[in-house]
């Protein structure tokens, strides 16, 4: 089940140099997530190159589009989407994003987890923190129009109707 609406930002949160922006990416991605999670006394993700690989086509695939747009293909997956202007953000800052959406979760079941009444505002944090979720894999690609998209993929996947995230 696809894990809230899409994130969309244009303007840098942070300078990087573009030779180190991305290095270390499976890990500094992994680190951000599972900070998160250790906050919450969640159990840590692992890495998996089959959902980096799943991540990866989609990626290109919307690399080439205006929008983001879910892959309504997948059933036990779940996916996390992110586009901004390519080179000023981070493997954190990305990441950081969907965390940032906590602000709005008040705990409750999905869909009514938010505290503006719209799911949409805290989907990515609640894929990103779904307490079954075991394994996660992430990919950049360079998109039209100057920018670039993440997509991460989860098994298995959250926003389970009816269910607390954790």
């Amino acid at each position: 089940m696809a894990a809230g609406a899409a994130c969309s930002l244009g303007s840098a949160l942070s300078a990087a140099s573009p030779d180190t922006r991305l290095a270390d990416f499976k890990g500094r991605v992994l680190a951000v997530h599972n900070g998160e999670r250790a906050s919450l006394g969640l159990h840590q993700l692992i890495w998996s190159d089959a959902l980096e690989a799943n991540a990866s086509k989609w990626a290109a695939h919307l690399a080439m589009l205006p929008d983001l747009e879910h892959d309504n293909s997948i059933d036990v997956e779940g996916e996390n989407l992110w586009r901004g202007t390519k080179g000023s953000y981070t493997p954190e800052d990305m990441v950081e994003l969907w965390i940032d959406e906590k602000k709005a979760f008040n705990g409750h079941a999905v869909p009514d987890a938010s505290i503006t009444g719209d799911f949409e505002d805290v989907g990515h944090y609640t894929q990103l923190v779904w307490s079954t979720t075991r394994l996660v894999g992430c990919a950049v690609a360079d998109a039209t129009g100057g920018d670039e998209v993440m997509v991460c993929r989860y098994m298995e996947g959250g926003n389970v109707v009816g269910v607390k995230p954790f």
